[in-house]
């Protein structure tokens, strides 16, 4: 076929042709700003430091990298695994001139908790400059902790010894121990919803629950929504009843040790649903569904010898009928009909009912009407004694709760357990020789079974005996005097608590971290400092190994670490743009255990010092911010390794998370026997 005479010739071929151009043009321009980068993380995934950068600079092959050390796959916008260049202070410094800060100790003349302050702004200049300066919410939040908490350390100062004696409650007196308590609707809605269990429950103790549940309402699910059969609108209709432990800092949820959740209308399935979990440390476990279908009658499944889930009647599952040859022959040659009940579902819109938790040997039983319809075995890290409150909410009139078989005492909160204790948990004072590794443990006031868990665990430890390692408990206070009186004495007795004075908030952690550095830096003489709860098993024979792998000349920053998190922007752990703008958050390593040298330490204390440092609400992506700082100047060794477990433990496991002082002391009579092996209790 024949060009027109007016066409212009390879008009289309042109077109296409410079916009291919145009598109290699961006690229090759992207390249220009790019390319080093990929270069450089490219080496970094692949161990290889011999990249030499386009500017000349060559990057020399370090000799001591561990390169069987596991990293990430992933990749960050800025590469961080570089040259480490020669560090010749990185050894452990000597002790600073200046004064450190006071630790408790026992057997001191004076208890007192760490003289610095932890806000931004604190004390007459903060009166001075009043209203005129520009705070972050989490710096108000910090200025305010910290004056409430210079007067709640006035008032156990003023506080006398004696006068916790006279609180019933923390002598575990009868008088305070009712062996039933009893509340109707009306009181319990009036109050703070919450009915107080002084002394916990007992194997035998039994809550009744006499409510009525509302009919269903429309609620809006967005995840339904998305889906193009529905418009995000479902029938609603569920109560949750839970028991729950104190609640320990401000900003934290109370424990969940006991959370019954049933729906009547159930969840998107819409078939109802009854449904068990608990939440440790704002962490929910994996739930326990019961959907009208029978659990196994396995030994190793049932609790006290209950089911975990009786069967209901379900209007989508038709029991098969035996045809009348069956059955006819089964009755002709004998054979014995056991005829099967099946009730239906035991809580129905605008109904009375009466449900009973009763708690047994392995787990609570829960009945309604006096029918057995569910158990749930007992989770570790709670005991039956830390269920101190009992909570009703959601779409439910409550008539009446009634508990009864209550314990007539409360061992845990009689201060004098504390004096009790063997003289061998306590500490032994600071060295004033260098040591490796210094560890800060954060803990809360009446987390005392935590704290004695590892005193009696792996602070036992070889290295702590030889003085090669010092470990010291990081408190901050309480609202309540008498708590904060128990924990001074608790202080004075072992001398391994730094008592922080600010009121203890979730959202202020990051200023324990920041008092771990300089506690580290300033009142011992150690070469690394780590971070870790005091729900975490540490190995710390490992540990040290591990350190020993890095060279001592090079800055660490070591532990599980994360690439490319980025923030959540809506719901309960949101971060807003004012609070972090960016779209990931720098590495970071997680913060149930990780290490850092001194050199960034003292970095850490020198920004707080002149107030630049940056405070953020998370504080293991805090430390990931200081340490980027730190390494735009100075190469910092990022090192990974999954065993620093974050959730849980793992076999051969370096530090292990979500710990209860019962696995704690498993785990420690496991290393006694020489295996690193884990402690689960279901």
């Amino acid at each position: 076929m024949k060009r027109l005479k007016n066409e212009p010739p390879s008009c289309r071929r042109c077109k296409l042709s410079h916009f291919l151009l145009g598109i290699g043009a961006v690229y090759l321009l992207f390249l220009a700003f790019k390319f080093p980068h990929f270069l450089e993380i490219a080496s970094m995934l692949s161990g290889d430091d011999s990249y030499v950068g386009l500017d000349g600079a060559a990057k020399e092959d370090v000799e001591d990298s561990d390169l069987s050390k596991p990293f990430f796959g992933s990749v960050y916008k800025d590469t961080f695994h570089r040259k480490l260049e020669d560090n010749p202070n990185q050894n452990a410094p000597k002790m600073p001139m200046k004064e450190p800060l006071e630790e408790v100790k026992g057997l001191s003349k004076s208890i007192k908790p760490l003289q610095h302050p932890y806000g931004r702004i604190t004390g007459e200049v903060m009166r001075r400059r009043n209203r005129t300066i520009n705070l972050s919410i989490l710096e108000k939040m910090a200025d305010e902790a910290w004056t409430l908490g210079l007067k709640a350390w006035e008032e156990v100062e003023k506080y006398n010894g004696k006068e916790i004696g006279k609180n019933s409650v923390y002598e575990g007196k009868l008088e305070s121990c009712p062996s039933w308590v009893s509340v109707t609707g009306e009181e319990l809605a009036g109050g703070d919803k919450m009915l107080f269990l002084p002394c916990g429950l007992a194997a035998g103790s039994s809550i009744t629950v006499v409510g009525t549940p509302h009919h269903a309402h429309k609620e809006y699910v967005p995840q339904l929504a998305r889906s193009k059969t529905s418009d995000g609108m479902v029938m609603v209709s569920q109560f949750m009843v839970e028991l729950q432990g104190l609640k320990v800092v401000d900003g934290e949820d109370p424990p969940k040790i006991l959370h019954l959740n049933p729906r009547l209308r159930g969840d998107w399935s819409k078939h109802p649903v009854i449904e068990h979990n608990t939440c440790y440390r704002m962490q929910w476990g994996s739930a326990q569904r019961c959907d009208g279908l029978p659990s196994k009658k396995d030994e190793d499944i049932l609790v006290d010898g209950f089911m975990r889930c009786e069967k209901w009647m379900r209007n989508d599952i038709v029991d098969s009928k035996e045809s009348r040859t069956t059955s006819w022959f089964k009755r002709f040659i004998g054979r014995k009909q056991k005829p099967e009940v099946t009730w239906p579902f035991p809580f129905v819109e605008g109904k009375l009912f009466i449900l009973t938790v009763q708690a047994g040997v392995d787990g609570y039983h829960i009945n309604v009407g006096g029918r057995h319809i569910t158990s749930f075995p007992y989770r570790p890290g709670f005991t039956l004694q830390d269920a101190t409150g009992l909570a009703i909410k959601g779409d439910i009139d409550v008539h009446s709760v009634f508990a009864t078989s209550l314990p007539s005492s409360h061992p845990s909160f009689s201060p004098q357990k504390v004096l009790e204790m063997s003289q061998k948990w306590k500490s032994h004072p600071l060295p004033k020789s260098s040591i490796k590794l210094f560890t800060g443990i954060l803990s809360a006031t009446n987390h005392f079974a935590e704290r004695m868990a590892i005193r009696k665990t792996w602070m036992q430890s070889l290295p702590i005996k030889t003085s090669n390692v010092v470990v010291r408990f990081f408190v901050a206070l309480s609202s309540r005097k008498e708590v904060n009186a128990v924990l001074k004495k608790e202080a004075a007795y072992f001398g391994d608590i730094v008592i922080l004075p600010f009121i203890d908030r979730y959202e202020l952690v990051v200023l324990k971290t920041i008092a771990i550095c300089e506690f580290g830096v300033q009142n011992v003489s150690a070469a690394y400092i780590m971070k870790c709860d005091d729900d975490t098993f540490v190995r710390l024979d490992t540990v040290l190994k591990e350190i020993d792998g890095i060279s001592s000349k090079k800055s660490l920053y070591m532990g599980n670490l994360n690439l490319l998190h980025r923030p959540l922007r809506t719901g309960k752990w949101a971060v807003t743009y004012e609070e972090w703008p960016e779209s990931v958050y720098p590495p970071y390593a997680n913060g149930p255990g990780y290490i850092i040298s001194t050199d960034i330490a003292k970095f850490i204390v020198g920004q707080h010092g002149n107030r630049s440092l940056r405070l953020f609400k998370m504080e293991d992506v805090s430390m990931g911010m200081w340490v980027e700082q730190f390494n735009s100047t100075k190469a910092v060794q990022y090192s990974h390794n999954w065993k620093f477990c974050q959730y849980g433990c793992m076999e051969n496991y370096y530090t292990a998370h979500y710990q209860s002082p019962r696995q704690m002391v498993c785990l420690w009579d496991k290393l006694a026997r020489g295996r690193a092996h884990c402690c689960n209790f279901r």
